[in-house]
């Protein structure tokens, strides 16, 4: 006869259910009101041209006007440009105290189109060199203020960008509502693919993905080696240079990169390290990304196969989270199973963070430290394609932050406290009004930094390497108004 007062119990430590953190979540409300988080009030002291300029300090000295020139394209490209200033300004307000793995840079630029390792499309966040963990508010505050601005330079009026803050809001609520209902492996394994004719959305949103599903077909290393490479006459392939985006580094940095893609082939998988050691290193270019990552250290490398095959491999420079430099948020790395290494390494915290934030990742996504920094990597051109904001419509527009929102949430929700935030936010639009409140009085401190700026460069304040303010200005100025995107200085 089986004795089962005789078995040992298994012990182990309590369990915290999702009703524990959801109810967790309604408490904290008594500490700090849902409506508390519409008040945005800038620091007495507060000086944006001071971060700037000690962001540029660390920044490779002959980018800095190049970096200056995208910002000044106009208020969105500033946003852009400026999460350490956000960071510092949310650094004295108040939280709920609940942290998750955050994004950092949640606007909504920064979410896009990719292929998974399966091949099939999806939509995700797609940047992550801010990623750190901290209050999830933050990164719900970033996302919608880039709604705002967004929809204030595209000429949206009053009416139209307070219902498209509101819609970004309520998507995020929504989706973190739609995650708990799944379990924890559900969660997990939830991605959005997007394929022809599949959207949950119109018609006319529709037409917005089919064309970028067949501008991402244009968007891999195959079509990039063709573009930008030339065949030598030993068979190996090299980029040719197109300054001051594409140039070749000096070939003691040369060797020193070579080396740092043998250190990286450490970080990656078993099958994709073997892969890799099937290819040879035949050229290496410094390249120049983004608007707020101008001037930091990116490179390109062009790997030629056995058969002659390219793929190129982008490498980027990871310093410290603006979250815990501008944020003053201490780094928790509990996630990991190695967290001391990570505040050592930041491109182990970029990569980590982003395959936790990530429904899939790049398979060759890997990181390594050399000169001195911290550096991840990832494949060049592997279908990645972003939403052209600018030739959205109202209802497309809509369409596309409902569908950020929603994956912003999907993010929040693999961290434990994503249920103690949809406990906090709840079903009623307390959190969501008050979330486009301080969105909306953001968007106004963020277009008073714009032109601050933009008279500081001009009054030759704020001096850039190698360039001459009044020269400055007028580039970013001429090439903006050309592009149809300056808007003056005047206040929308």
């Amino acid at each position: 006869m089986n004795d089962s007062s005789s078995r040992h119990r298994f012990e182990h430590p309590p369990i915290t259910t999702l009703d524990d953190r959801l109810k967790a979540g309604r408490q904290a409300r008594q500490a700090l009101p849902r409506t508390a988080h519409s008040e945005y009030t800038a620091d007495a002291g507060r000086d944006p041209l001071d971060i700037l300029r000690q962001q540029n300090e660390g920044r490779l000295p002959w980018l800095v006007p190049l970096r200056l020139e995208r910002m000044m394209q106009n208020p969105f490209a500033f946003y852009r440009g400026t999460a350490a200033l956000q960071a510092a300004d949310l650094a004295g307000a108040p939280t709920t105290g609940a942290g998750v793995v955050l994004c950092g840079d949640a606007h909504i630029s920064n979410f896009g189109l990719f292929a998974s390792p399966q091949r099939t499309m999806v939509f995700d966040l797609n940047d992550f060199d801010e990623a750190a963990f901290g209050p999830w508010e933050w990164d719900v505050k970033r996302f919608v203020t880039s709604v705002v601005i967004a929809g204030r330079h595209k000429g949206f009026s009053s009416r139209e960008v307070r219902e498209a803050a509101q819609a970004a809001a309520t998507a995020y609520r929504l989706g973190l509502n739609e995650m708990l209902e799944l379990d924890t492996l559900e969660r997990y394994y939830r991605r959005a693919e997007v394929n022809p004719g599949s959207s949950r959305y119109g018609k006319d949103t529709q037409l917005v993905v089919d064309q970028a599903l067949t501008a991402s077909a244009r968007r891999t290393s195959a079509r990039e080696l063709n573009r930008i490479t030339e065949l030598g006459d030993d068979g190996t392939i090299s980029i040719v240079e197109r300054p001051p985006t594409l140039t070749h580094v000096p070939p003691d940095y040369e060797l020193q990169v070579k080396e740092m893609i043998e250190t990286y082939r450490h970080s990656v998988s078993p099958d994709i390290a073997f892969l890799l050691s099937q290819y040879t290193v035949t050229d290496i270019v410094r390249r120049v990304v983004g608007v707020g990552s101008v001037g930091t250290r990116c490179f390109i490398v062009v790997l030629t196969g056995p058969s002659g095959e390219g793929l190129i491999l982008q490498i980027k420079e990871a310093g410290r989270s603006v979250l815990n430099e501008y944020g003053g948020i201490e780094p928790v790395v509990s996630h990991l199973n190695e967290p001391e290494s990570l505040t050592a390494d930041h491109g182990l915290r970029v990569v980590a963070n982003q395959r936790i934030l990530q429904a899939v990742s790049d398979p060759f996504l890997g990181y390594f430290t050399g000169i001195g920094l911290g550096f991840y990597v990832r494949q060049f051109r592997d279908r990645n394609v972003s939403i052209d904001i600018e030739a959205l419509k109202r209802n497309t527009f809509l369409d596309y932050v409902d569908a950020c929102g929603r994956l912003l949430a999907r993010a929040h929700s693999q961290s434990p406290n994503g249920a103690f935030a949809a406990g906090y936010i709840g079903n009623s639009d307390a959190f969501t009004d008050a979330i486009a409140e301080w969105a909306h009085a953001y968007a106004d401190q963020s277009h008073a930094d714009f032109v601050q700026l933009g008279e500081a460069i001009r009054a030759g304040t704020f001096p850039m390497p190698d360039m001459s303010p009044d020269v400055a200005l007028a580039r970013a100025q001429e090439k903006a108004q050309a592009q149809g995107l300056f808007r003056g200085t005047a206040r929308q």
